[in-house]
């Protein structure tokens, strides 16, 4: 396994792979590192824990921009740590980077590490960005086969995530249709009543999928809260 390939493993326990159910991976879009949460934890006098670990070992990747994004990416990473069923050996939360390809959600990453995968936008005009996705993309391709389904986890209203990614999963890239017409906190509220009540969303194919539509109703709050989450 050369590094590359080690980098879309799993640092987490391996789950067994659910009876007779569709194999699934999920692509998580990335945090806005340029936000006021983002230089609260990167800045020099940051106190918190995940900022020293920040600056020490390392932070697991998925609850940095947990932190940085909020209820959105919080969202998207319980969601997909809830209803993955990836091959053994092989994540089941990829967040896309802006210029560092896929990488495991529980990855840890210092702050300079953080800084070097964040560096530009998100623009898939930019090789910088597009050409290390498109790698690991492609080795994710080969690792999980034909019959694994893709989920892409963010927008596919422009194409910075849906472009080059349906450029090597074509039909097997798909996305939840009850995102479409929601913002980013609805989509995060969403997610996380799928976790509570065990019931996932419907995936459609990026190639068929409505770009933009109607702004659906508001979410009815839950009668219980998960805590933690």
């Amino acid at each position: 396994m050369d590094e590359r390939r080690a980098s879309l493993s799993t640092n987490r326990e391996t789950r067994g792979l659910l009876p007779s159910a569709q194999l699934r991976v999920f692509l998580l879009s990335p945090a806005n590192i340029n936000g006021v949460r983002a230089r609260m934890i990167m800045r020099d006098d940051a106190g918190s824990e995940l900022a020293h670990r920040l600056r020490g070992e390392g932070a697991p990747l998925g609850d940095l921009f947990s932190f940085i994004s909020g209820l959105y990416f919080r969202g998207k990473l319980a969601y997909a740590r809830a209803f993955s069923n990836a091959p053994p050996g092989v994540s089941g939360s990829l967040v896309i980077t802006a210029c560092g390809g896929l990488m495991p959600s529980d990855t840890l990453v210092t702050l300079e590490h953080l800084r070097r995968i964040s560096a530009i936008d998100v623009d898939p005009r930019d090789e910088r960005y597009r050409v290390p996705l498109l790698h690991d993309a492609q080795l994710l391709s080969s690792l999980v086969g034909t019959d694994c389904e893709i989920v892409l986890l963010g927008s596919i209203a422009t194409p910075k995530y849906a472009e080059p990614l349906v450029e090597i999963f074509g039909e097997r890239l798909v996305f939840p249709i009850e995102f479409t017409g929601r913002g980013d906190m609805s989509r995060g509220g969403l997610m996380l009543r799928c976790v509570e009540t065990g019931m996932p969303l419907t995936y459609v194919r990026v190639l068929e999928a409505a770009r933009r539509g109607r702004r659906p109703p508001k979410l009815t709050p839950l009668t219980r809260v998960r805590s933690g989450l």
